[in-house]
């Protein structure tokens, strides 16, 4: 290994540690509770209902619970104007987020950005109007800055500047809009850009002491991330972030600031680091826990290195190998620019989608070709393997019925899928809207059950390798420009050996109820799995309806599976179809779908029928349908006993579902 080789190493481990986002920070280490103590209780009642008390509180709660060292004081705000179901949203996930992560410390916070910004803390001790600068995070957003690196950061200091006394000198208000700022700046010159930018600090803080806070996060923010297109510092008692691209539904009412001139070459030597440097005689506790992790990386990285030469004959194999998937999926690589031009740097006004893995973008590359860019968001919680197990997986798939994937961008912490587009959008988005339901009459609705079906068996007999999607839904269903279907998003899709036709795993993926019950309850998984879901998935499109939207009469839970199987039982099964067809249908291609649909759903999955059984099925009206048995997750009334399927032993328990630990290529930025 050469000497360049290493301090390229070396140099990404620093970057990781100073900027990164480091979700451990936000973990207190002083004090440890007992977990299911008192503490424990305290803080689970607490961040239970902290979203709803902020939410309904026009966007921000302090509370104290609990006496002597059992106490917890505990506070949650949101940005200004947001909707309190957006602030509800953020709060929750955040709190969801620290209950996890941080199991038993006595003192979290978090700023956590879900689809807008908002900030919880609690602790054993009060905080509310005590400056704690530590422990902080910050982090970059990829991409460089147009133009001259040095004028824009003398711009950004100004911005900056003006920011930190229009938030310290915010005092009156509601508490959630003191302290706080935001604020949109135009560079002239540079008609496309503008500096975006928002500061918070919490309420209880004196001015002054939220301008220290501020100032040290702009001098964090200056020292790593200059060059870079926005970053954010996050501290105890305060944020700020500056990007050139809008975030965290903050701007949408802010009145753009006079444009600022792009300024000339200096006529004095004048250092772009205007705001004053930290004292040199002052180290941060954050700065010594930096300075011992990267001391500790650099020895282990170092005897890693060490035994890497003393393996490197025996690990040619494996290096070869890593390569060459590298190099088969290296033509589908974009760079960030081209994306973020492709955008409109990632405009609001092309924003066409939100998911899991985060929100999706309409493009245009400089050839005129649309695609459709799939951005990964800062706190999604899937991610970095769905996105390499959707390149190395669909980038091998060519079939008129799922979606083509045309590359991949991994820069930094920047991950993005880039597809073909799609102009229809998803089936839910029609299937789900009474107003847009009408679009789709029983001939669109036949043809998209047939084509959904041709894309699963080329998934499972006809492509080079056996797929199991694991996601079947109608929100993983893209419509083309002729209402056709394709199948999307194969972040969680399961890749069997030549000979495998099923695993057992501990980790399961999906979507419940549209998961198998084998596989739900016992991660038994076989193709079989996707056919369940094809089978809830039909029972939709006939319907209308959701598979979670039925309850039954007596409260009890239900299904819509539950719901047919019934109405099957009872030769009622035409009462089914959605209503908004009307007359404009074949009641025996209607009835013979749910019978196919009732086959899929079977508890046994030995009695389900393979996809090239159900192609056959659905093409040929003379082949005699099997008498359908007991579906899975099929609920009884109260009434009837008590709520375990019927004719089986499988009763209906919580699932915990994450994402699968499929063993796939580690693609590298470049």
């Amino acid at each position: 290994m050469s000497l360049n080789n290493l301090m390229s190493i070396l140099c990404c481990v620093l970057a990781v540690v100073s900027f990164g986002d480091v979700s451990a920070e936000i973990c207190g280490d002083s004090l440890f509770f007992k977990p299911n103590g008192t503490y424990d209780t305290n803080r689970r009642l607490v961040l239970s209902t902290l979203a709803s008390d902020v939410s309904s509180n026009d966007g921000f709660y302090n509370v104290t619970v609990g006496e002597g060292p059992e106490r917890i004081y505990a506070m949650g705000m949101c940005v200004p104007g947001i909707e309190p179901d957006i602030c509800s949203f953020c709060i929750k996930s955040a709190s969801d987020w620290i209950l996890t992560h941080c199991p038993n410390q006595t003192d979290s916070y978090d700023w956590s950005p879900q689809k807008t910004l908002c900030h919880i803390r609690y602790s054993n001790s009060s905080f509310y109007n005590k400056i704690d600068l530590e422990p902080s995070q910050a982090e970059y957003y990829s991409g460089d800055i147009p133009g001259n690196v040095t004028e824009f950061n003398i711009i950004w200091e100004d911005v900056m500047r003006r920011m930190i006394v229009a938030a310290s000198s915010s005092t009156h208000g509601s508490p959630a809009r003191v302290h706080y700022a935001a604020s949109i700046t135009p560079l002239r010159g540079l008609s496309f850009l503008s500096i975006y930018a928002l500061m918070q600090c919490i309420p209880g803080i004196s001015s002054g002491d939220c301008e220290k806070c501020l100032l040290e996060n702009v001098r964090r923010q200056q020292e790593c991330c200059s060059k870079n297109i926005g970053s954010a510092v996050r501290r105890p008692v305060c944020f700020s972030r500056s990007s050139t691209s809008p975030f965290y539904g903050a701007f949408d009412n802010i009145t753009l600031s006079p444009p600022l001139q792009s300024p000339q070459s200096p006529q004095s030597p004048q250092s772009p680091q205007t705001i004053p440097p930290p004292r040199p005689d002052t180290i941060s506790r954050g700065t010594l826990i930096a300075i011992a992790v990267v001391a500790a990386i650099v020895v282990a990285l170092l005897a890693l290195i060490f035994v890497y030469c003393k393996r490197r004959k025996s690990g040619k194999t494996t290096k070869l190998k890593f390569d060459d998937d590298i190099i088969s999926q290296q033509s589908l690589q974009f760079d960030f620019k081209t994306l973020e031009a492709a955008t409109e740097y990632f405009s609001s006004k092309n924003k066409i989608g939100q998911g899991g893995f985060g929100e999706v973008y309409k493009g245009t590359l400089p050839d005129g070709t649309e695609i459709a860019v799939k951005r990964l968001s800062e706190t999604s919680g899937q991610g970095l393997k769905e996105f390499k197990n959707e390149v190395v997986v669909v980038a091998k798939l060519q079939h008129r019925n799922l979606v083509r994937i045309l590359g991949f961008c991994l820069e930094g912490i920047e991950q993005m899928l880039v597809y073909e587009f799609v102009p229809n959008k998803s089936l839910d988005y029609f299937l789900f809207d009474p107003a847009k339901q009408v679009q789709l009459d029983w001939t669109r609705r036949y043809d998209i059950i047939g084509g959904v079906a041709r894309g699963i068996l080329y998934l499972h007999h006809d492509s080079r390798i056996t797929i199991i999607h694991r996601d079947l839904k109608a929100s993983n269903i893209l419509l083309d420009a002729d209402m056709k279907p394709k199948i999307a998003d194969f972040g969680m899709a399961r890749i069997f050996g030549m000979d495998e036709t099923r695993a057992d795993t501990s980790k399961i993926a999906g979507t419940f109820g549209y998961m198998a019950p084998e596989y739900a309850m016992h991660g038994k998984l076989s193709l079989k799995a996707d056919v369940y879901s094809f089978g809830v998935l039909v029972l939709e499109i006939i319907s209308g309806k959701r598979n979670s939207s039925f309850y039954q009469t007596d409260g009890s839970a239900g299904n819509l599976v539950t719901h047919v199987w019934k109405l099957w039982r009872k030769g009622l099964a035409l009462q089914l179809l959605d209503p908004i067809l009307g007359e404009n249908y074949q009641s025996d291609e209607v009835t013979r779908c749910i019978h196919i649909a009732l086959l899929c759903v079977q508890e046994n999955p030995e009695d389900r029928p393979l996809m090239s059984t159900i192609i056959l099925l659905l093409t040929s009206s003379t082949i005699t349908l099997q008498v359908p048995r007991s579906p899975g997750f099929f609920f009884q009334s109260s009434r009837d006993g008590d709520s375990r399927a019927e004719g089986s032993n499988s009763y209906v328990k919580p699932v915990s579902c994450s994402i699968n630990d499929a063993s796939i290529t580690v693609l590298e930025p470049r």
